[in-house]
């Protein structure tokens, strides 16, 4: 999968998620490997946004690779084992990273 592909799968589950009624929430999402890439997620006034830019003001920033994302956002990897394994970083608020991966799951 590319960079570009998966940026399209996360704007199409962000399309059939209903964030109403959700706080703000700004996750930075940097891709690993050779098909890397970063985006951010952003939840604001119940919509979710999803472009391929960083985001300085982000309640957190993950670090994971595509292969681990896609089981993520597939329901394959939990974000806890995914995270006390080493699988995926946070900087920043691990609340909000929580709250992120289970906003996009499928």
């Amino acid at each position: 999968m590319t960079f570009e592909e998966l940026l399209t799968k996360v704007r199409d589950l962000a399309s059939k998620t209903d964030a109403s009624g959700r706080d703000f929430l700004a996750v930075q999402v940097n891709i690993t490997g050779k098909e890397g890439g970063v985006f951010y997620v952003e939840v604001k006034d119940g919509r979710i946004n999803v472009e391929p830019y960083e985001y300085n003001d982000r309640n957190c920033a993950i670090t994971i690779n595509m292969t681990n994302f896609n089981k993520l956002i597939d329901g394959k990897l939990d974000p806890i084992l995914a995270f006390t394994t080493g699988k995926l970083k946070v900087d920043g608020d691990a609340g909000k990273a929580l709250e992120f991966s289970k906003l996009l799951k499928k």
